[in-house]
């Protein structure tokens, strides 16, 4: 009798979970962001059914039988004055606050990639390197090199975070070298000299070792943070030649003797300069050790990463650095044409991640460098103390982070005019389809998935998450 009991309870229970997987295969869920910000990813209370009828609504096809790249991950550049302005923060409010960023269940948004700069940023309160040194001075075993100006911010930062989600990936990215390595012994500007390329290897390899120390693990790098662009304070000068120079005689072999698997990037700049990473990348003797290349968004247009990625389908694609904030003048930032041109963009056209710049900024867009540093350039979240602002910025990683996990795979997903869209299937069997509306009036329309299609509309300049 208990046998027949349990084999009766067991029997119900399937056939109740195979009732409950039909179910949510037939609805999808919708989470919104409005241009007024009414609602900001807000889950919506009405499912949306597939049926077999999409009447005369323009139809976007989602294709799970196309796959391309797998994603490493959604984040933001935790600058030093990021950590900074984090640990002024009351330990209880920061946990908080961590939690809300980098957790995945509850109300945390599932931050999944860091980007922190090798030295200084141009968000930092003040220039310095790991191996800073008196004039005239050299050290170029790096025997004196020391991560101590990180350890009041950054270093207890990076600890928190990664006790919270201890697999999250990390990309670090100098501005600039120590300034007794280059042309211009100066912080800001100058080329690194052909004498100091060894040691400016070391310094990579001395750094990521000191890390691991720390429990840190440094998942990747990027030789110099835009290369082309002397103007910030810190910056340095590296044409492509001496990249790949730089990569093939010096970095590259000092990461293989030293036996670290940091994997290395390009470039780290604008899609406006194509022929930069096209010419490493050709060149077999730099190429062998490049996991791929990073780029920027400033500049050019995101179609160009294809253009890379056609070129050299074996290696991988990233975009590090991206700032989505209004310039002055123009009023809040939308929401829905940063999504449209970073998110999707880098996303569509094969990059493994989106970074924007940068996590944290005070209410005057600070802390940064004088003479160089960005006054413009705010916060995804802005710190003033233990008050927490929530800007355009936060939300748009959200609509991916919250619901794209590393691992997730990029399938095909149709355009229409006005609605971009990308879409990703999770290793949990979820397909995740991200739609922005860049028009000023409401855009109804069908969503088609294995024959079935749902109805939806999205308003003016907003932007919908959808999960099935």
């Amino acid at each position: 009798m208990k046998l027949r009991l349990v084999t009766f309870s067991l029997c119900t229970l399937l056939l109740f979970s195979s009732r409950s997987n039909a179910q949510q295969e037939r609805e999808a869920r919708l989470w919104l962001t409005t241009s007024d910000r009414t609602a900001l990813v807000a889950p919506q209370a009405t499912p949306l059914r597939f049926s077999s009828e999409a009447g005369k609504l323009p139809v976007l096809i989602v294709d799970d039988t196309q796959h391309f790249q797998t994603m490493d991950g959604f984040g933001f550049a935790l600058t030093g004055g990021s950590a900074q302005l984090l640990m002024r923060m009351s330990a209880a409010q920061r946990a908080a606050l961590l939690k809300q960023l980098f957790t995945t269940g509850g109300d945390g948004i599932g931050v999944s990639d860091l980007r922190v700069s090798i030295g200084a940023s141009d968000m930092n309160e003040r220039v310095y390197s790991y191996d800073d040194l008196p004039a005239g001075e050299t050290d170029v075993e790096m025997t004196k090199l020391s991560l101590g100006p990180d350890r009041a911010d950054v270093i207890p930062v990076l600890k928190e975070i990664l006790a919270i989600r201890p697999g999250i990936k990390i990309l670090g990215s100098p501005w600039s070298a120590p300034a007794w390595m280059k042309t211009n012994d100066d912080v800001k500007g100058g080329e690194l000299k052909p004498e100091y390329y060894g040691a400016f290897a070391k310094y990579f390899v001395k750094y990521i070792e000191a890390m691991r120390a720390e429990g840190i693990a440094i998942d990747a790098i990027t030789v110099e943070n835009e290369p082309l662009n002397p103007k910030n304070t810190p910056s340095m000068v590296m044409c492509a030649q001496e990249q790949d120079t730089f990569i093939a005689k010096d970095l590259g072999p000092a990461f293989e003797k030293a036996g670290i698997r940091t994997k290395i990037l390009l470039y780290d700049h604008n899609p406006d300069v194509a022929s930069y990473p096209l010419s490493i990348l050709g060149d077999p003797a730099a190429s062998k050790y490049v996991d791929g290349t990073a780029f920027h968004l400033y500049g050019g247009e995101a179609s160009v990463l294809t253009q890379v990625h056609d070129a050299f389908p074996k290696k991988n694609l990233y975009m590090t650095e991206q700032s989505v904030t209004a310039r002055r003048g123009e009023g809040p930032l939308g929401i829905a044409e940063p999504v449209r041109r970073v998110m999707i963009g880098a996303t569509r056209n094969w990059s493994r991640n989106v970074l924007l710049w940068n996590l944290a900024a005070d209410p005057q867009n600070g802390p940064h460098t004088n003479n160089g540093g960005c006054t413009g350039c705010s916060g995804a979240i802005t710190l003033d103390g233990d008050s927490v602002t929530k800007n355009v910025a936060y939300y748009v990683v959200q609509h991916f982070s919250q619901f794209v996990p590393p691992g997730s795979v990029r399938v095909a997903s149709s355009e229409m005019e006005q609605l971009a869209s990308v879409a990703f299937l999770t290793s949990e069997g979820k397909v995740v389809l991200v739609v922005s509306n860049t028009g000023n009036f409401p855009k109804p329309f069908a969503v088609k998935y294995h024959g079935k299609v749902f109805q939806t509309v999205l308003p003016a300049e907003s932007v919908g998450t959808y999960v099935w």
